[in-house]
């Protein structure tokens, strides 16, 4: 008899399947609780997104802050819910992080320049897990998406500068070029490959350039809080 015929073989075929079956109604049930999840985290990044917005309109920045800082702990209980949903799937995590990773990159984007406008530092990777409650080892904040966080929130520095520097504040851009010469040498030091990350991260050199325009355009005028010249204060190194 041909295998084509074999009964064994159709048998063993369909239970083969049947197995197929099963798991991808497992993972499509799984996949839907994770986005279920992922929407609500969405939701809150894009409340945080719009109360910070209004920097860039000279409003009180601690009253914004608080603000924003008041969707933390939703944040943070929907990454614990997400953290539940995977606890049962161990070694799964990368293949449902595509599920999650787009807003989280959002979220780290968005805390790091809270932390920015706060206290004019960088927010660190094991920050960052701390405030989302991200420190198990099954569960954490993925380097890549928090380095990807970083680009998307030097995208926000340009636009802060030079409505600062309109509202008064000249010595906005001297802080933020700092900052973001600081940060793009710390990427340099990463050996990227040619992915999105890395596009990314070529990005920041455009931001960078952008708020070295706005701060030798204020140096050149002579422009300061105090009304003195910061032609003799150069950017610290």
């Amino acid at each position: 008899m041909a295998n084509g015929d074999n009964p064994l073989s159709s048998h063993s075929l369909e239970k083969q399947f049947e197995t197929f079956r099963t798991e991808l109604e497992e993972s499509g049930t799984l996949r839907d609780r994770i986005r279920s999840v992922v929407s609500e985290i969405e939701s809150t990044t894009r409340v945080m997104y719009a109360t910070l917005l209004l920097v860039h309109q000279s409003r009180s920045i601690d009253e914004l802050l608080e603000k924003a800082k008041s969707q933390i702990d939703v944040l943070k209980e929907k990454y614990k819910q997400l953290a539940q949903i995977l606890g049962g799937c161990s070694g799964q995590y990368y293949r449902y992080h595509g599920d999650w990773k787009s807003e989280t990159q959002s979220v780290v984007s968005l805390l790091t320049f809270m932390h920015w406008l706060e206290t004019g530092s960088l927010l660190e990777h094991k920050e960052a897990e701390d405030k989302l409650g991200l420190n198990n080892s099954e569960f954490g904040l993925d380097v890549e998406d928090y380095l990807i966080g970083l680009c998307f929130m030097s995208n926000e520095l340009p636009r802060y500068v030079v409505n600062q520097v309109t509202a008064g504040d000249y010595d906005c851009p001297r802080k933020v070029l700092k900052f973001l010469t600081d940060l793009h040498a710390a990427f340099r030091l990463l050996n990227l490959r040619n992915d999105f990350l890395r596009k990314k991260f070529d990005g920041m050199k455009y931001d960078l350039r952008k708020v070295e325009e706005v701060y030798y355009d204020v140096k050149i005028r002579g422009l300061t809080p105090n009304g003195e010249s910061v032609g003799d204060k150069g950017v610290e190194g």
